[in-house]
Protein backbone atom coordinates (compact mmCIF):
# COMPACT_ATOMS: atom_id res chain seq x y z
CA UNK A 1 0.00 0.00 0.00
CA UNK A 2 1.68 3.79 -1.23
CA UNK A 3 0.44 6.64 0.68
CA UNK A 4 1.45 9.87 -0.89
CA UNK A 5 2.26 13.05 1.32
CA UNK A 6 1.77 15.76 -0.93
CA UNK A 7 5.16 18.00 -0.13
CA UNK A 8 3.97 21.61 -1.59
CA UNK A 9 6.26 24.05 0.83
CA UNK A 10 2.84 24.58 3.63
CA UNK A 11 3.10 21.69 5.90
CA UNK A 12 5.71 19.69 8.04
CA UNK A 13 6.44 17.22 6.11
CA UNK A 14 8.95 15.41 8.48
CA UNK A 15 6.59 14.75 11.44
CA UNK A 16 3.71 13.85 9.50
CA UNK A 17 5.73 11.38 7.35
CA UNK A 18 7.14 10.15 11.18
CA UNK A 19 3.92 9.79 12.84
CA UNK A 20 2.39 7.73 9.74
CA UNK A 21 5.49 5.75 9.78
CA UNK A 22 4.66 4.69 13.90
CA UNK A 23 0.88 4.25 13.32
CA UNK A 24 2.15 1.55 10.49
CA UNK A 25 2.77 3.10 7.31
CA UNK A 26 4.98 1.55 5.41
CA UNK A 27 5.20 2.86 2.28
CA UNK A 28 5.11 6.62 2.61
CA UNK A 29 6.30 8.63 -0.58
CA UNK A 30 6.80 12.34 0.16
CA UNK A 31 6.34 14.03 -3.34
CA UNK A 32 5.63 17.08 -5.14
CA UNK A 33 4.50 14.55 -8.38
CA UNK A 34 0.70 14.90 -9.36
CA UNK A 35 1.44 11.07 -10.92
CA UNK A 36 2.79 9.47 -7.78
CA UNK A 37 -0.62 10.90 -6.21
CA UNK A 38 -2.68 9.65 -9.35
CA UNK A 39 -1.06 6.65 -8.46
CA UNK A 40 -1.16 6.69 -4.36
CA UNK A 41 -3.62 4.10 -2.65
CA UNK A 42 -4.29 6.79 0.31
CA UNK A 43 -2.77 10.39 -0.29
CA UNK A 44 -2.26 12.84 3.41
CA UNK A 45 -2.32 16.85 2.49
CA UNK A 46 -0.85 18.60 5.79
CA UNK A 47 -0.59 21.92 6.08
CA UNK A 48 0.66 25.27 8.32
CA UNK A 49 0.29 28.75 7.80
CA UNK A 50 -2.55 30.99 5.99
CA UNK A 51 -4.88 29.21 3.76
CA UNK A 52 -4.44 31.86 1.06
CA UNK A 53 -0.38 30.77 1.22
CA UNK A 54 -1.68 27.28 1.18
CA UNK A 55 -3.92 27.41 -1.74
CA UNK A 56 -1.70 28.82 -3.95
CA UNK A 57 0.92 26.68 -3.24
CA UNK A 58 -0.85 23.81 -3.72
CA UNK A 59 -2.22 25.51 -7.50
CA UNK A 60 1.24 26.35 -8.02
CA UNK A 61 2.22 22.35 -8.68
CA UNK A 62 1.03 22.08 -12.42
CA UNK A 63 -1.66 19.49 -12.05
CA UNK A 64 -1.76 18.59 -8.37
CA UNK A 65 -5.59 20.15 -7.92
CA UNK A 66 -6.23 18.15 -11.22
CA UNK A 67 -4.36 14.83 -9.80
CA UNK A 68 -6.16 15.10 -6.06
CA UNK A 69 -9.31 15.46 -7.79
CA UNK A 70 -9.35 12.36 -9.95
CA UNK A 71 -7.53 10.16 -7.48
CA UNK A 72 -9.62 10.86 -4.71
CA UNK A 73 -13.17 12.49 -5.63
CA UNK A 74 -13.50 11.02 -9.57
CA UNK A 75 -11.59 7.53 -8.26
CA UNK A 76 -12.61 7.15 -4.11
CA UNK A 77 -8.92 6.64 -2.69
CA UNK A 78 -8.77 7.71 1.25
CA UNK A 79 -7.58 10.80 1.85
CA UNK A 80 -6.73 12.96 5.06
CA UNK A 81 -6.20 16.53 5.41
CA UNK A 82 -4.68 17.82 8.41
CA UNK A 83 -4.83 21.41 9.92
CA UNK A 84 -4.56 23.75 6.70
CA UNK A 85 -4.67 20.68 4.70
CA UNK A 86 -8.44 20.06 5.94
CA UNK A 87 -9.57 23.56 5.47
CA UNK A 88 -8.39 23.20 1.65
CA UNK A 89 -11.26 21.07 1.77
CA UNK A 90 -13.99 23.71 2.36
CA UNK A 91 -15.63 26.36 -0.43
CA UNK A 92 -13.39 28.87 0.45
CA UNK A 93 -11.24 30.83 3.56
CA UNK A 94 -11.05 34.44 4.73
CA UNK A 95 -7.56 34.45 5.95
CA UNK A 96 -6.20 37.77 4.09
CA UNK A 97 -9.22 38.14 2.12
CA UNK A 98 -11.70 35.27 0.40
CA UNK A 99 -9.66 32.49 -1.52
CA UNK A 100 -11.56 29.74 -3.05
CA UNK A 101 -10.94 26.13 -1.75
CA UNK A 102 -10.88 22.76 -3.17
CA UNK A 103 -14.78 22.87 -2.76
CA UNK A 104 -14.68 19.33 -1.51
CA UNK A 105 -17.12 20.26 1.54
CA UNK A 106 -19.60 23.30 1.56
CA UNK A 107 -18.59 26.05 4.25
CA UNK A 108 -16.05 28.70 4.45
CA UNK A 109 -13.08 28.88 6.77
CA UNK A 110 -13.33 32.24 9.53
CA UNK A 111 -11.22 33.36 12.02
CA UNK A 112 -12.36 32.15 15.39
CA UNK A 113 -14.07 34.94 17.53
CA UNK A 114 -14.30 33.57 21.24
CA UNK A 115 -17.49 34.16 22.97
CA UNK A 116 -15.15 34.67 25.80
CA UNK A 117 -12.64 38.02 25.48
CA UNK A 118 -10.59 36.20 27.50
CA UNK A 119 -9.82 33.15 25.76
CA UNK A 120 -6.63 33.99 23.43
CA UNK A 121 -6.47 33.36 19.51
CA UNK A 122 -4.86 31.45 18.30
CA UNK A 123 -6.68 28.65 20.03
CA UNK A 124 -3.40 26.79 20.71
CA UNK A 125 -3.12 23.49 23.05
CA UNK A 126 -4.86 20.50 24.09
CA UNK A 127 -8.31 20.39 23.95
CA UNK A 128 -11.18 17.43 23.39
CA UNK A 129 -12.38 15.68 20.20
CA UNK A 130 -15.78 15.64 21.04
CA UNK A 131 -17.41 13.26 17.52
CA UNK A 132 -20.98 14.95 16.33
CA UNK A 133 -21.63 11.35 14.87
CA UNK A 134 -20.24 8.02 14.42
CA UNK A 135 -17.30 7.69 12.05
CA UNK A 136 -14.42 5.21 11.26
CA UNK A 137 -11.23 7.75 12.04
CA UNK A 138 -12.85 9.60 14.88
CA UNK A 139 -13.18 8.44 18.57
CA UNK A 140 -13.43 10.82 21.41
CA UNK A 141 -9.87 12.36 23.53
CA UNK A 142 -7.22 15.15 23.28
CA UNK A 143 -5.75 16.51 20.50
CA UNK A 144 -3.53 19.05 19.79
CA UNK A 145 -4.77 22.15 18.03
CA UNK A 146 -2.89 24.89 16.68
CA UNK A 147 -5.12 27.75 14.41
CA UNK A 148 -7.18 30.78 14.11
CA UNK A 149 -9.42 30.12 11.68
CA UNK A 150 -12.08 27.61 11.69
CA UNK A 151 -14.45 25.98 9.38
CA UNK A 152 -17.97 26.53 9.27
CA UNK A 153 -20.12 24.29 7.05
CA UNK A 154 -21.57 21.14 6.75
CA UNK A 155 -20.53 17.10 6.92
CA UNK A 156 -18.88 17.42 10.68
CA UNK A 157 -17.26 14.81 12.40
CA UNK A 158 -16.00 16.07 15.72
CA UNK A 159 -15.82 19.83 17.67
CA UNK A 160 -13.88 21.30 20.09
CA UNK A 161 -14.72 24.12 22.55
CA UNK A 162 -12.85 27.47 22.54
CA UNK A 163 -15.24 29.83 23.93
CA UNK A 164 -18.16 28.47 21.82
CA UNK A 165 -17.98 24.99 19.50
CA UNK A 166 -15.19 24.49 16.61
CA UNK A 167 -14.98 22.16 14.14
CA UNK A 168 -12.51 19.77 14.77
CA UNK A 169 -13.29 17.54 12.12
CA UNK A 170 -14.89 16.92 8.42
CA UNK A 171 -15.84 14.22 6.58
CA UNK A 172 -17.75 12.33 3.81
CA UNK A 173 -17.47 9.22 1.63
CA UNK A 174 -13.63 8.56 1.34
CA UNK A 175 -11.62 12.15 2.28
CA UNK A 176 -11.93 13.48 6.18
CA UNK A 177 -9.70 16.27 7.29
CA UNK A 178 -9.15 16.98 10.90
CA UNK A 179 -8.46 20.34 12.40
CA UNK A 180 -5.68 19.39 15.24
CA UNK A 181 -2.58 18.10 14.25
CA UNK A 182 -2.30 13.81 15.16
CA UNK A 183 1.90 14.32 14.49
CA UNK A 184 1.99 16.30 18.09
CA UNK A 185 -1.15 14.75 19.58
CA UNK A 186 1.11 11.65 20.79
CA UNK A 187 -1.40 8.17 21.09
CA UNK A 188 -4.69 9.97 20.18
CA UNK A 189 -3.20 10.55 17.03
CA UNK A 190 -1.63 7.75 15.95
CA UNK A 191 -4.67 6.09 16.92
CA UNK A 192 -6.21 7.77 14.75
CA UNK A 193 -3.27 7.84 11.64
CA UNK A 194 -3.61 3.92 12.57
CA UNK A 195 -7.08 3.84 11.61
CA UNK A 196 -6.39 5.71 8.65
CA UNK A 197 -4.12 3.24 7.15
CA UNK A 198 -6.63 0.58 7.81
CA UNK A 199 -9.90 2.17 6.63
CA UNK A 200 -11.48 1.09 3.93
CA UNK A 201 -14.27 3.73 3.07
Amino acid sequence: MSLALIDYGAGNLQSVRNALKAAGAEDVVVTADPDAVRHADRIVLPGVGAFAHCMIALTAIDGMVDALNDRVIAQGHPFLGICVGMQLMAEAGEEHGRHQGLAWISGTVRRIEPTNPALKVPHMGWNDVVPTRPHPLLQAGEAYFLHSYAFEGTDVLAQTDHGGPIVAAIGRDNFAGVQFHPEKSQRYGLALLSRFLEWQP
